[in-house]
């Protein structure tokens, strides 16, 4: 479940920051953009929570 979470709110992220960027630039707005963004976060984000960071037992 925690990965499906990721997967929304990559997409979520992703498709904010491809429109507001393709607004901004006044070029066409790219849904192919927006799936490797979400692509690109959610694999960061995945290595980032299961190997990069860990927490200490107290």
């Amino acid at each position: 479940m925690r990965i499906l979470y990721t997967i929304l709110w990559s997409f979520l992220f992703s498709f904010m920051t491809a429109y507001v960027i393709s607004n901004m630039n006044q070029v066409d707005f790219s849904m192919l953009q927006v799936i490797l963004m979400t692509a690109i976060f959610t694999v960061a984000v995945i290595l980032l929570g299961e190997v990069g960071l860990k927490e200490e037992e107290a």
